[in-house]
């Protein structure tokens, strides 16, 4: 039997994924102390593995395909197809910043002002490529984690990852500028993507997880609306596709089903009402598939 070799990150990105994996309709489960997750697909067969190193297997071909950060892509300086681009994150479905920052009462104002002293970071290689870009010579040393509790005694700067800055604020921490940004990516060894069999098993994984992520803050809405309401009701739902409108049986009435941000609901659900309609029911979704 044929099988796709599947990376998938260990650690802070790990429950996101096994939770957009989910949506998608992949059942991922994974021992305490196992890197080797059951997934209810016979066709795939999955490690656990840190996103800083899924870079580097895929593009060797150990894996066939992998989840990491962009971020890991660059720091490898590995040779990947870039599949999909995969907008989540630990806490949120924002792109995650890498940031400089030295502590506040620190003498540094600008970059250019970290000539000759140290940095510490966990992405070394890319942080030398930014500092070169900017004619700056400085000490830039691997970090094996707790990087914002360095400053100021082992190091005059950092380079850590951020979603919201709230672990840096606590650190007494501030932001000089951001080295990149950074989203999960959904990458492909460059022999795999050219198999056909592998190539349309990771484009059928793609447009699920895609699907699924589109559906993340969106909801479905039913009502039933009298024939006398429905103008009035349309113009209150912006819908992702035009809403499907069909006649209820005994005439008098139509159904209405959309989906719409999951956000607006609250505000809209009352003006629903007011104009006519009935019966509403909201519902989730796991996938929105375009």
């Amino acid at each position: 039997m044929k099988r796709l070799r599947l990376g998938l990150p260990k650690g802070s990105l790990e429950k996101a994924t096994f939770e957009i994996f989910a949506k998608a309709g992949y059942r991922i489960t994974v021992g305490s102390r196992s890197y080797v997750p059951t997934v209810d697909d016979e066709e795939i067969s999955a490690r656990l593995i840190r996103a800083q190193e899924i870079p580097r297997y895929v593009a060797d071909g150990s894996l066939d395909c992998g989840l990491t950060g962009y971020d890991w892509i660059v720091e490898n300086d590995v040779k990947v197809v870039e599949v999909a681009d995969l907008v989540y994150s630990k806490m949120s479905l924002r792109p995650v910043k890498w940031v400089i920052a030295v502590p506040y009462d620190s003498p540094v104002k600008r970059v250019e002002d970290l000539a000759g002293k140290r940095i510490a970071t966990e992405l070394v290689a890319t942080t030398c490529r930014y500092l070169k870009e900017r004619g700056v010579e400085a000490d830039v040393e691997f970090s094996w984690g707790a990087t914002e509790a360095k400053p100021p005694d082992l190091a005059e700067a950092i380079v850590d990852v951020t979603e919201t800055g709230a672990s840096l604020q606590a650190n007494n921490l501030r932001i000089l500028d951001v080295v990149m940004e950074s989203t999960t990516k959904f990458i492909a060894n460059t022999a795999a993507w050219k198999d056909a069999w592998k190539r349309r098993k990771i484009e059928n994984i793609k447009m699920l997880l895609l699907g699924a992520l589109e559906a993340q803050d969106r909801v479905g809405l039913k009502m039933n609306v009298p024939d006398e309401a429905i103008d009035e009701v349309l113009k209150i739902l912006p819908a992702l596709r035009q809403p499907t409108v069909s006649k209820l049986y005994g005439g008098g009435w139509h159904a209405i089903e959309v989906i719409v941000e999951e956000k607006i609901v609250r505000d809209i659900v009352p003006k629903l009402k007011d104009a006519g309609a009935e019966g509403i029911i909201e519902y989730p979704l796991n996938k929105v598939i375009p």
